[in-house]
């Protein structure tokens, strides 16, 4: 069995944030810039994902999550495991074609 299929995963954050106002437009804003900034990548509108290599790399990110998080909506954070993640279907346009998964990216190892 590949046991680092089930220790390296993703990060998903998906989220529901107001926008009706200028001020929580801004807010929602800030913290999609915020979600780039830290290495996340836009799967889909208000759902973004992070590779993370380690429990405890995900509980960091998960703080800052926490910390840049606005005042109001909400926000849903998923570890999803490497093998579970290749599980997955993508399923794009009409008629459907289906296409893989993103792969995590290699690790550097630095001495």
């Amino acid at each position: 069995m590949d046991t680092l299929k089930f220790k390296m995963g993703w990060l998903m954050v998906a989220f529901d944030l107001p926008v009706t106002t200028k001020k929580e437009r801004k807010a929602a804003t800030n913290f999609r810039k915020f979600l780039i900034e830290d290495g996340y990548q836009m799967m889909q509108f208000s759902v973004y994902i992070r590779p993370c290599v380690t429990a405890s790399r995900q509980q960091t990110h998960l703080r800052r999550v926490k910390a840049h998080m606005p005042p109001e909506g909400s926000v849903r954070a998923i570890y999803i495991t490497r093998a579970q993640w290749e599980r997955s279907y993508i399923i794009h346009g009409s008629p459907a074609e289906e296409v893989p998964p993103e792969t995590l990216p290699d690790q550097t190892l630095l001495w």
